[in-house]
């Protein structure tokens, strides 16, 4: 079997939070809701979608239930792509791997964005007392504690376990744009627009911001074999830190939007692998995301 186009009347479930799915969707018609805790009486809006999205994709990228339900706004037409047809809907119109890495990566920018709002929302709490009773603090602090409420039972360490099984398709077969590095060269600066992304074969790789001078810190740190700087080919953003070769005979390829296509040719597995390991990044934000407000609702309900 292959996609499907369904249709759905308002207020219908298109998928529910919770469920183990085994196909993905993209809205061509319509609009639709995306709720958490659906059916509780604190459900949470997370958003709108529109033509055009998709949804669902990390039931099938790594067998992960469904995070969130997504309801009919009026009459919605959307296309469901089972998780056996993901590579044949692929090839149908390979543009559709950038689209659903397009997807991937601005979800993983909003979930960034909130987890950043609720970092620097705890350590306001942290420093003053009188923060609890600062009205222009309480919607953000409500916000906060009503997402870790509903949110709570996917707090669970994300499995690396699909990262680990598409290690295979990384492998290096020599058709690629591979470069070896010594420590200490630069795989991009701070500020770069390169619109690439790079798998690290062999080596370590270091985040860097402010590199070199005072106010130099090490955000982040890559080991063979995992993907980095993955958003720089999704968007024309600068670079949000610098990535510096830790060791000597480190061995980085570059993967360029042209690039995308004749990979997926050659070998689809590896495009798989790149969507498993955006997803796997969407997780881990979110899950500690989830635990700063979970510190939030535990500073603001002691006593």
């Amino acid at each position: 079997m292959g996609s499907v186009e369904k249709t759905f009347k308002n207020g219908e479930v298109i998928v529910k939070e919770g469920d183990t799915g085994k196909s993905f969707f993209q809205l061509v018609d319509g609009s639709a809701y995306v709720y958490a805790g659906t059916g509780k009486d604190d459900q949470i809006k997370l958003g709108v979608m529109e033509a055009g999205e998709y949804f669902g994709e990390m039931a099938i990228l790594e067998a992960y239930p469904r995070s969130a339900s997504v309801i009919a706004k009026g009459t919605v037409t959307v296309i469901e792509i089972p998780e056996h047809e993901l590579n044949s809907y692929l090839a149908e119109d390979p543009n559709r791997i950038l689209e659903l890495m397009k997807h991937l990566g601005r979800r993983i920018q909003n979930m960034a964005n909130d987890y950043n709002e609720s970092k620097a929302l705890l350590e306001q709490l942290k420093a003053s007392e009188a923060a609890k009773q600062n009205k222009n603090l309480f919607s953000k602090i409500k916000k906060h504690i009503d997402m870790y409420q509903n949110n709570k039972n996917k707090m669970s360490e994300p499995s690396a376990d699909s990262l680990d099984s598409s290690t295979d398709a990384l492998v290096d077969n020599g058709k690629g744009k591979f470069k070896d590095y010594r420590k200490g060269m630069i795989v991009f600066k701070e500020g770069a627009i390169d619109n690439s992304m790079y798998i690290l074969h062999k080596g370590s790789v270091g985040m860097y911001i402010n590199y070199r001078t005072r106010e130099e810190e090490k955000v982040a740190e890559y080991n063979a074999v995992t993907f980095f700087g993955e958003m720089g080919i999704i968007s024309d953003e600068p670079r949000g830190a610098a990535a510096i070769v830790e060791n000597d005979n480190t061995r980085v390829e570059t993967i360029s939007v042209e690039d995308l296509e004749t990979i997926f040719k050659d070998n689809p597995e590896k495009i798989n692998a790149i969507l498993r390991h955006m997803s796997y990044r969407l997780r881990r934000i979110n899950v500690d995301f989830l635990k700063t407000c979970k510190e939030i609702t535990d500073i603001y309900n002691k006593k």
